[in-house]
C-alpha cells in the first residue's frame, strides 16, 4: 500500500478548509440546540459518568422520552470544547473541520488498498468537496458521523493487517480492530458496521474468493470430496472472532438502551405506520431518493420529514420506476463484483460495501428510524460512491478520444461541488437561513414551517411568527406541535382566547386512550405539552386552579414519567397554598430526576412556604452541588442565611451573594444584599461600595437609597445622606420613613425647621394618621416657639395613639410649661434657644421587617425568586415558561439578632425621651 505524502495530505488539508472556513461563522442550529445548548452534560458541574447514562441530548437512557442513540464518546468531545471556549460555536466548528480532513485522509489511505496513487487521490478530493456533506460537518451534531468514520476507517485499515506475509493470522491488527469498532459504536450505532466490510474485504478480497469459487468450496466440503482448506479455515477462524465481538457489541447496546426502541410520531417518518404495501413501496422508494443526492445534490434539504417525499400507495406509481432502476444497477454492480476475481472487481465489490453496509441501519428496510432522509448519514456510503466515481473515471480516461473530455469532467465536478459545498454552508449560520433555504426546496413539509416560526419568535417577532405556524397547520391540519406553536404565540401576543382555542385544538388531535395498549408508545413526549401549555395558560385566572391541575393530572396518568407534569403541578399547589401536595409533586419529580438541580431549588421554596428554613437550606445546598452556579439557589439561599441572624452564616452568605453578581453583573438586588449583609457587619465601607454600585444599575432604587442614606445618618455623615435623601425623594416622593430621616437631619443638623415641617407636612397628607409624622410635626411648633399650636398639635396625637405614653408626657411637658409661663406673665411664644425638640430617635433599615422603632419599609420587601424549568424541542412550547408565579414570596420573620437590635434602639429612644422631658421641664 502506497503511503500518503505530505503534499497529498496539505492538499487535502488545503481544499477541506477552502470549503468550510465560512462554517465557523455559523452559530448552534437545529439539532444543535439539544445536542449542545440544552445539554448538561456538557457543563463540567455534570458528573462525568452521566455520559455514559444518558442518550446524545442529556436524557437518561432509562427514560422513556429518550432517542435511544448512546453517543458517549461523542458528548466527551462536546463536553472538551465547552471546558475550553464554553459555547462559542466556532471553536465547535473548528474541530469538526479539523475531524473531517482527518476522514480525507484516512479515506485516501484505504482507498490506496484498491486504486492507484492518481485515483484514489482523485476520489480522496470528490469526497472533501461533496456537497452532501455539509450537514455533517457544519453542522455541529454531525460529528458523531466524523468521529465514527475515523475510527471505522482506522478499524478497516488495522484488519487489513491482520495477515502476514506467508498467509497466517496476525492477532494484535485484530483485537485493535475490535477495540475501534467499539470505539466507533459508542461515536454513533452505524460504526459497527464495518465488521461487515471487513468480512467483505477478507472473503473477496484478501482470499480473493468469487461467488462461484466460494459456493462451489462449500458444495463440495458439504458433499465430504474435500475437507476445509487451510486458507479458509484461516479465514473462518478471523471471522468468527470479529462476529462474536460483533455479537456482544450488539447485546451491550441492546442492554443500554433497555430493549426499547425510542418512540417516533408519523410526523417524523409517516412510512413506518403505514400500512402494507405503502410501507415497503415507500421505504424502497427512500434508496433511489438517497442515491440522488450522491449524484446530484443540488437541492439540499435540512428535514426530509413529514410530507417532504409523499407515500407510494400505489404498484402503479411511476415512482415505482426509480426503485426498480436502482434496484437492476445494484444487482449488476454486485453480479460484476462478485463473479470475477479481477482488480476491478475487488474495487466495486469494496465500494458496494462500504454504499449498502453502514446504510442498512438507516434504510427504514429492517427497523424504523426517526427520518425519512437524512443527508448526514450518507458521509460513509458516499466513499463507496467516491471510489465508484473515480474507478469509473480510471476506465473512461483510458480511452483515448474521451481522456481529455473526462478530465475537463472531473475538473468542472470538483469545481462545482467545492462551489455548492462553500455556498451551502451559508444556510447554516442560523436558523432562519437554514429552514428559509429548505422552504424553496420543499414547501410540503409543516415541520419547516414550524421552524421559520420558531426562529422569528426567538427575535421576538411573534406577528411574523404566526403566519408561519398558521401555514403548517394548513399544510398539516393534524400536526398538534403547530397547533401548539399557535396557541402559543397568540399568548405572546395577548390574545389568550385565541391561544386557549388553539390548544384545545391540538388536545383534540392526541391519541385516544385504547385499552390495554400503552399509551406512552403512541405518541410523542414533546406532544403532551399541550396539557402542560393550556394548563399554564389558564390557570392565570384564580377561578380555574382546579381545572389546570386536572389538566396536569390527566398528563400524568398517560405517562407517570412525564416529570415536566409533576414540576409545573408542583408550582400551581404552592400557588394553591397546598403545600403537602407540592412538596410530594417534587418528590416524585426527584425521583425520575435525582440530578436536576432546578428540582431541588424548587423543593426548597416549598420549605420555605412551610416554614421549614433548614431544610429549604438543605435542598438548596442540594441544587449547589448538582449545579455550583445556580443562579436562583444562590440568591435565595445566601437570602435565606441573612434572614437567619446567625453571623456564622454570614462569610457563606457574602460568598454566595459574590458568586451570583458575577453570573448575574447586572443585577441590582445581588449587589443590595451585600450591602445590607456589610451593614449587619458594621463593615460601612464595604455597605457604601455595595449600595452605591446597586444605585448605579437601577437609578431610583428604593431600598437601596434609603438604607445609604441611613449609613450616612448613622455614621454621623448627615451632609451625605441629604443628597441621597433627595435622590429618594425624587423617584418616590410618598417614602414616608425617607421623609422622616430627612426632616430628622434638617431640623437636628441643618436648624431647618421650615424644611423639616415641609417634610413632616408632606407625611400627614398622604397618612394622616402617621404617628411618628404627626409627632415629629408637633416637635417643629414647639421648635418654632408656638406653644398653642404645639398643644393641640399633641392632642390629635394622643387621639390617633392613645396608648402611647410618650405622647401623654409630651403633651403634659407643653402644657406645664404653658402654664409656668403664664403665670411669670410671659408670652406663651418665647422658648429657650438652646431647648432641643422632643423628637423620635431614628434607627431604620429598609428592606427588612418593619417593627416598632420604624426598623425596615414595610412595604419595601426583597422578593424570593423563583425558577422552573422550561420547554424546549420540536414543536414543544419553546418559550413559555411553566411558572408564571413568584413561589418564593413569603413575610419574613425576625431573627434573634433583629430583636436584639430592636431592644437596643427602643432602650436608646427612651433614653432620648428622658433628656427631651429634662430639657422641657427646665425653666
Amino acid at each position: 500500500m502506497a503511503v500518503v505524502s505530505w503534499k497529498e495530505i496539505l492538499l487535502l488539508t488545503g481544499l477541506v478548509v477552502g470549503c468550510y472556513w465560512n462554517s465557523l461563522s455559523c452559530g448552534f442550529v437545529f439539532d444543535d440546540v439539544s445536542a449542545i445548548l440544552d445539554n448538561k452534560d456538557l457543563r463540567p458541574s455534570t458528573p462525568l459518568g452521566n455520559l455514559f447514562l444518558n442518550d446524545f441530548w442529556g436524557t437518561p437512557m432509562a427514560e422513556e422520552r429518550s432517542h435511544k442513540s448512546y453517543r458517549p464518546l461523542t458528548v466527551l468531545t462536546f463536553r472538551l470544547n465547552y471546558l475550553f471556549s464554553e459555547l462559542s460555536a466556532a471553536s465547535y466548528h473548528l474541530l469538526n473541520i479539523i475531524l473531517h480532513a482527518v476522514v480525507c485522509i484516512l479515506f485516501l489511505r484505504v482507498c490506496r488498498l484498491f486504486l492507484d496513487r492518481t485515483f484514489s487521490l482523485l476520489a480522496a478530493l470528490l469526497f472533501a468537496v461533496h456537497p452532501v456533506h455539509t450537514e455533517a460537518v457544519t453542522g455541529v451534531v454531525g460529528r458523531a458521523e466524523l468521529l465514527s468514520s475515523i475510527f471505522l476507517l482506522a478499524a478497516f485499515l488495522a484488519y487489513t493487517k491482520s495477515t502476514s506475509a506467508d498467509r497466517s493470522i496476525v492477532w494484535p491488527p485484530i483485537a485493535l480492530t475490535v477495540v475501534l469498532v467499539a470505539s466507533a459504536t459508542l461515536c454513533k450505532e452505524q460504526g459497527i458496521t464495518v465488521v461487515g466490510v471487513c468480512c467483505v474485504y477478507e472473503v473477496f478480497v484478501a482470499q480473493g474468493f468469487t461467488l462461484p469459487i466460494l459456493l462451489d468450496t462449500l458444495r463440495q466440503v458439504l458433499q465430504g470430496k474435500d475437507g476445509f482448506p487451510y486458507a479458509v479455515l484461516q479465514t473462518l477462524l478471523k471471522l468468527i472472532v470479529l462476529v462474536i465481538s460483533t455479537l456482544l457489541l450488539v447485546i451491550v447496546r441492546v442492554q443500554v438502551i433497555q430493549s426499547q426502541l425510542p418512540v417516533f410520531t408519523r410526523f417524523d417518518n409517516p412510512a413506518a405506520v403505514s400500512p402494507t404495501p405503502t410501507r415497503q413501496l415507500t421505504f424502497n422508494y427512500l434508496l433511489p431518493v438517497n442515491a440522488w443526492l450522491l449524484l446530484n445534490p443540488s437541492e439540499l434539504c435540512c428535514d426530509w420529514t413529514m410530507g417532504t417525499i409523499p407515500l407510494v400507495e400505489s404498484l402503479l406509481d411511476l415512482r415505482n420506476m426509480a426503485t426498480v432502476m436502482f434496484y437492476t444497477l445494484l444487482c449488476l454492480l454486485a453480479h460484476y463484483s462478485l463473479r470475477y476475481s479481477h482488480s476491478s472487481a475487488k474495487t466495486v465489490i469494496m465500494a458496494l460495501s462500504l454504499i449498502v453496509l453502514p446504510f442498512i441501519p438507516a434504510s427504514n428496510l429492517f427497523f424504523p428510524v426517526g427520518f425519512v432522509v437524512a443527508e448526514r448519514v450518507l458521509y460513509v456510503p458516499s466513499m463507496g460512491f467516491c471510489v465508484l466515481v473515480a474507478h469509473g473515471f480510471k476506465i473512461v480516461s483510458h480511452k483515448g478520444q474521451l481522456k481529455k473530455i473526462s478530465w475537463l469532467m472531473i475538473g468542472v465536478l470538483l469545481t462545482t461541488h467545492a462551489v455548492k459545498t462553500f455556498n451551502r454552508n451559508w444556510d447554516w449560520e442560523s436558523e432562519y437561513t437554514l429552514f428559509t433555504s429548505a422552504l424553496k426546496v420543499n414547501k410540503n413539509n409543516a415541520k419547516l414551517w414550524n421552524n421559520v416560526g420558531h426562529a422569528l419568535e426567538n427575535q421576538n417577532n411573534y406577528a411574523m411568527a404566526l403566519r408561519y405556524f398558521l401555514q403548517a397547520t394548513r399544510v398539516q391540519p393534524d400536526d398538534i406541535g403547530a397547533h401548539m406553536n399557535v396557541g402559543r404565540t397568540y399568548k405572546n401576543l395577548n390574545k389568550s382566547k385565541e391561544a386557549e382555542e388553539a390548544y384545545l385544538v391540538a388536545k383534540s388531535l392526541m391519541p385516544q386512550i385504547i385499552p390495554g395498549k400503552k399509551y406512552a408508545t403512541r405518541v410523542a413526549p414533546n406532544h403532551l405539552n399541550v396539557y402542560i401549555n393550556l394548563a399554564n395558560l389558564i390557570r392565570a385566572n384564580d377561578s380555574r386552579l382546579e381545572e389546570a391541575d386536572q389538566l396536569y393530572r390527566q398528563a400524568i396518568s398517560m405517562r407517570p414519567d412525564f416529570k415536566q407534569a409533576y414540576i409545573s403541578r408542583g408550582e400551581l399547589l404552592l400557588k394553591m397554598n397546598k403545600l403537602t401536595e407540592a412538596r410530594e409533586a417534587y418528590l416524585r419529580a426527584l425521583e425520575l430526576d435525582g440530578t436536576n438541580a432546578d428540582l431541588w431549588y424548587n423543593l426548597a421554596i416549598v420549605n420555605i412556604e412551610m416554614k421549614d428554613p433548614s431544610e429549604a437550606l438543605k435542598n438548596f445546598n442540594h441544587a449547589l452541588e448538582l449545579n455550583p452556579r445556580h443562579k436562583l439557589a444562590l440568591f435565595n439561599s445566601a437570602l435565606l442565611m441573612q434572614e437567619s441572624g446567625e453571623p456564622k452564616f454570614w462569610p457563606e452568605a457574602n460568598r454566595r451573594f459574590l458568586t451570583y453578581v458575577e453570573e448575574e453583573p447586572n443585577d441590582a438586588n445581588g449587589y443590595f444584599n451585600l450591602g445590607m449583609l456589610a451593614m449587619d457587619a458594621n463593615e460601612n465601607a464595604a455597605a457604601e461600595h455595595w449600595m452605591r454600585k446597586a444605585i448605579g444599575l437601577q437609578a431610583g432604587f428604593r431600598s437601596a437609597l434609603f438604607n445609604l442614606a441611613l449609613l450616612y445618618s448613622q455614621s454621623k455623615r448627615e451632609v451625605d445622606a441629604l443628597p441621597v435623601l433627595d435622590e429618594l425623594l425624587r423617584h418616590h416622593p410618598e417614602h414616608i420613613k425617607g421623609l422622616i430621616l430627612k426632616g430628622d437631619i434638617l431640623m437636628n443638623h441643618k436648624k431647618d425647621t421650615k424644611g423639616a415641617k415641609t417634610c413632616f407636612e408632606r407625611i400627614l397628607q398622604m397618612d394622616p394618621t402617621n404617628v411618628q409624622g404627626k409627632h415629629n410635626l408637633c416637635v417643629v411648633y414647639f421648635e418654632e416657639r408656638d406653644l398653642p399650636q404645639a398643644e393641640r398639635c399633641l392632642e390629635e396625637t394622643l387621639a390617633l395613639a392613645p396608648n402611647e405614653e410618650y405622647v401623654r408626657r409630651h403633651l403634659n411637658i407643653v402644657r406645664s410649661k404653658m402654664a409656668a409661663m403664664s403665670a411669670a406673665g410671659e408670652p406663651l411664644s418665647k422658648v429657650r434657644a438652646n431647648e432641643e425638640k422632643p423628637q423620635e430617635a431614628l434607627g431604620v433599615k429598609e428592606g427588612r421587617s418593619a417593627d416598632a422603632v420604624g426598623k425596615g419599609d414595610g412595604d419595601e420587601k426583597n422578593v424570593r425568586k423563583s425558577s422552573v424549568e422550561g420547554l424546549r424541542g420540536g414543536e414543544a412550547d419553546q418559550t413559555e415558561p411553566l411558572d408564571s408565579t413568584q413561589a418564593g414570596k413569603r413575610t419574613k420573620g425576625k431573627s434573634t439578632e433583629e430583636i436584639k437590635d430592636i431592644e437596643e434602639k427602643r432602650a436608646a429612644a427612651l433614653k432620648r425621651l428622658e433628656e427631651i422631658e429634662r430639657i422641657l421641664s427646665g425653666d
